[in-house]
């Protein structure tokens, strides 16, 4: 079979071809009398037959032609991504500094008895950091 790179036109062709070879198989039969041609012109047909709707299958799988995406909706879809990235580093920095102000020097665990609010305040902004990112129980 020759090799050809437009499927619907070998589609058509191959087509063409099964249908002229049932019309021969047709003749056949209709001019036969001995069962065992006709038999045999039968079974011609139903392979005809399984061929065809083999050859349907492969023109189906044919993927339709599909334009590349615009280099400006790519590029702008890619700047919002990186802008998303930015804005929760900007809100992990604004907590933490709020958290901590830069005066006060950040204690070692189990300090001071009043540095456990702060302590809380940087635990829980860790905890919503990790829902944002869909870490641990924070998946969606």
């Amino acid at each position: 079979m020759t090799q050809a790179t437009d499927i619907p036109t070998w589609g058509l062709t191959f087509q063409l071809k099964l249908m002229a070879a049932l019309d021969a198989a047709w003749k056949a039969i209709e001019a036969a009398t001995d069962p065992a041609v006709i038999r045999q012109a039968r079974d011609k047909a139903k392979a005809i037959g399984d061929l065809a709707a083999m050859a349907r299958k492969v023109v189906l799988i044919n993927p339709t032609p599909r334009g590349k995406p615009k280099l400006a909706e790519t590029t702008a879809a890619g700047l919002h991504a990186a802008q998303g990235v930015a804005d929760v580093r900007a809100m992990l920095m604004a907590s933490q500094a709020a958290a901590c102000p830069p005066e006060a020097p950040v204690a070692a665990p189990g300090a001071a008895p009043g540095d456990a609010p702060v302590a809380a305040q940087a635990e829980h902004s860790r905890r919503a950091l990790d829902k944002l990112k869909g870490g641990r129980r924070g998946r969606l």
